[in-house]
Order: structure tokens, then C-alpha cells, then sequence
């Protein structure tokens, strides 16, 4: 809430009172007359302010995204914050040309990339080499198997776990009409109770590992960094393994890229 508080105080400062007042100390357009302009009392809209008010509702959002003259992504914005979505909200997975190239160009590091469902939808030669033919859905494969190559402690597991969950109910505020997330969450909760546990939980944090270890059956263990980057209009992550220049790690992913010992 702290967050949907300092943006609608932001929002408010940068308007420009509609008529001239007194002389105030504080920027932008009073309380009062926002409030009048998205119909809303001004003692709801001070609990919103201060974060002390329960998440809005979709009109009530509609209504002060237009008292307080947002762009649409600011809209967009707004619902996320409030814990709303926008109506029709479906994934967009199109593979844009830039992301292409870069699975194109860029053979000497293993790439994926992913929806905001965890769906794999593209990936290079290297990172089928690295990793195996990874395909499908990688909370499905952490939650109901078979896990893949990465090798993890029990504490990261469950670290990873509760970050896919907590991911996955930001997706669905977000993309709450898209048919593949919709199946996909149904599917883990119904067959997976580890995964119905953390979904009641609604977890906050966000596994975030910068380093992998693969366990690879030819190479052994291959410890790589792991960067993952967002792709502006479009709901795709694109995961980018490395090493190190010079290290054993790095040499490895040299032999994996010569063919040497790619993985059927």
C-alpha cells in the first residue's frame, strides 16, 4: 500500500490547480478538488494517501486515473499498485524481431526466453546444449517435474518455489483473462499440495539468484551467472547465462558452443 500511497501523493503534486488559491507550501492540486473530480470523499481519498485504506476498486482506479490526468501506462500502473488488472488482460508471448536477432547473434551465450507464465518460448543452440532440450513450462517442471539440470539446496528450492508462487499471482492481477495462465495455475494447485500450500500463503518474496549451477552429464558441475532482462512491450524475459572470461566455467561453455558435447 506504501507504494499506491507515494504515487497517488506524486500524481497529485504535479497537477495544476484549476483555480488560483492562497499562497500554500505544498505543490500541486489540493486533496478537495481531486477528490470532487473523481467523485470520491476527501476522507477516503487522505486513506489512500497514507496507506490506510484497503486496495481501491477498479472504478474507483478508472475515476482518479482521470481526476489525475494519468498517461496510460501511469493507468496501468495505478491498477497494479491497487491490485487490479485492466480488463482483457492476456500475455502478450510474440517474439519480437529484436529478441530474435538476439537469439541469433548472440551463439557464444546461452539464452531463453520466457512468458510471464514461466513458458519457455524460444531458446539458442547453446542453452539446448547447456541445459538439455528444455521445453514447456518451468513451474510446472519445478513443481511436478522433472526439475532439469539446475542444481539447487533445499533452501533455494523452497526460495525458487515461493518466488514462481508469488510471480504467478502477480501475473494473474495482471493478465487475469489469459487462458494459459489460467490452466497452468489450476493445474499446480489441483495436482501439486506444495503448491496449493504456498498459493494460500500468497508469498512476497522473489527468488532472484544471480548465479546457477548446472549439472551437466558430460561436464559436470558448470557455474554460470544468471541475468534475465525484460522486453519492453511485450510479456517476455530473456535469461542470459555466463562465466567469467578465462575461468573453468567459461571454458566449458566454449566446448558446449564447438559441439563437443551437446545434448540430444
Amino acid at each position: 500500500m506504501d507504494d499506491l500511497a507515494a504515487s497517488l501523493r506524486a500524481w497529485r503534486d504535479r497537477l495544476v490547480p484549476s483555480e488560483p488559491g492562497p499562497r500554500r507550501r505544498a505543490p500541486g492540486m489540493r486533496r478537495e478538488e481531486v477528490a470532487q473530480l473523481a467523485g470520491l470523499s476527501v476522507g477516503y481519498l487522505t486513506r489512500l494517501e497514507q496507506g490506510r485504506a484497503s486496495h481501491p476498486s477498479a472504478l474507483v482506479c478508472e475515476a482518479l486515473a482521470r481526476a489525475l490526468q494519468l498517461s496510460p501506462q501511469e493507468r496501468h500502473t495505478l491498477l497494479r499498485l491497487a491490485g487490479n488488472a485492466s480488463p482483457g488482460g492476456r500475455i502478450n508471448r510474440e517474439i519480437t524481431p529484436g529478441v530474435q536477432r538476439m537469439i541469433e547473434r548472440l551463439g557464444d551465450l546461452p539464452i531463453l526466453v520466457c512468458d510471464a507464465a514461466w513458458q519457455i518460448v524460444a531458446k539458442n543452440d547453446l542453452a539446448r546444449a547447456l541445459l538439455g532440450d528444455v521445453n514447456g513450462n518451468t513451474a510446472r517442471q519445478q513443481f511436478l517435474g522433472p526439475r532439469g539440470l539446475i542444481v539447487r539446496s533445499d533452501e533455494e528450492h523452497a526460495e525458487f518455489e515461493a518466488g514462481i508462487v508469488a510471480d504467478l499471482h502477480q501475473a494473474l492481477v495482471r493478465f487475469p483473462d489469459d487462458e494459459p495462465l489460467l490452466a497452468l495455475i489450476e493445474e499446480l494447485r489441483h495436482e501439486s499440495p506444495r503448491f496449493e500450500a504456498l498459493w494460500q500463503l500468497r508469498p512476497a518474496g522473489v527468488y532472484d539468484a544471480s548465479r546457477k549451477t548446472v549439472d551437466h552429464p558430460e561436464l559436470g558441475h558448470i557455474t554460470v551467472d544468471c541475468d534475465t532482462l525484460t522486453v519492453v512491450g511485450a510479456d517476455l524475459r530473456i535469461i542470459v547465462y555466463s562465466a567469467p572470461p578465462g575461468t573453468a566455467d567459461a571454458e566449458a561453455l566454449a566446448s558446449l558452443g564447438a559441439g563437443e558435447f551437446a545434448l540430444s
